[in-house]
């Protein structure tokens, strides 16, 4: 059952207008987004289905899978996607307090700019909490700390186990358009219904000549 509903109110993003909740463009442009990887051979077919469409998403990687799974992230590098940090331990905010939780992000980062730290680029300071949820303290903080608070207007429910895969292609194709930002898994849970819609989303917006881009927001390595 869905709660939360697959297109995100807009009375929602007026409650939190610092979040970074779509794209304001009248390009034909969608952000794909794909959360709580690296994870064995998921993040590797999404690596390997988004590219006949040259299209560039943006992987939001929970920190410990990144030190399970060094050479995956690396290949979500190489292949010119941005990469986001989803906490180290795919923490609930409200759980926790506020200083944790920061210092379970600054892990997170401190993993993700080590592999970084040989190659003559910068690199993305975008966050995403997990489960969409956090406390206002903790957002608050990370944003004096200079992230990007990435939301998303389009929630596909692929990780639902009683969300069909139609339903869920049905979530993504019944509310993107230009700008949309989409959320995805690469998650083993998320498997079934995930490697019956992406390659349908990117075939339908491609043949309506949509352009998949990665979300960029630079910082200087710290």
């Amino acid at each position: 059952m869905q709660i939360i509903p697959a297109k995100t109110p807009g009375f929602v993003k007026t409650l939190f207008p610092n979040f970074v909740w779509n794209i304001n463009t009248e390009s034909k442009v969608l952000y794909l987004t794909f959360d709580d990887g690296p994870t064995p051979e998921i993040t590797q077919w999404v690596l390997k289905t988004l590219r006949p469409f040259n299209a560039k998403a943006t992987f939001f990687c929970i920190g410990s899978n990144i030190e399970k799974h060094p050479e995956i992230f690396q290949a979500i590098i190489e292949q010119e996607h941005s990469v986001g940090n989803h906490t180290y331990n795919h923490l609930k905010g409200w759980k926790h307090k506020t200083k944790d939780y920061i210092e379970d992000v600054l892990k997170t980062q401190a993993i993700i700019n080590s592999k970084f730290i040989n190659r003559d680029i910068s690199i993305e300071k975008l966050f995403r909490p997990p489960y969409g949820k956090f406390k206002a303290k903790q957002s608050g903080k990370l944003q004096e700390l200079g992230y990007k608070i990435i939301l998303w207007d389009v929630l596909s429910y692929d990780w639902g186990k009683s969300v069909s895969e139609d339903n869920c292609l049905n979530n993504v194709l019944s509310t993107a358009k230009e700008g949309s930002i989409i959320v995805f898994h690469d998650s083993i849970k998320a498997s079934r219904n995930l490697k019956y819609v992406l390659p349908k989303v990117l075939e339908y917006y491609n043949e309506k000549g949509y352009i998949f881009k990665a979300l960029r927001v630079k910082h200087t390595l710290e």
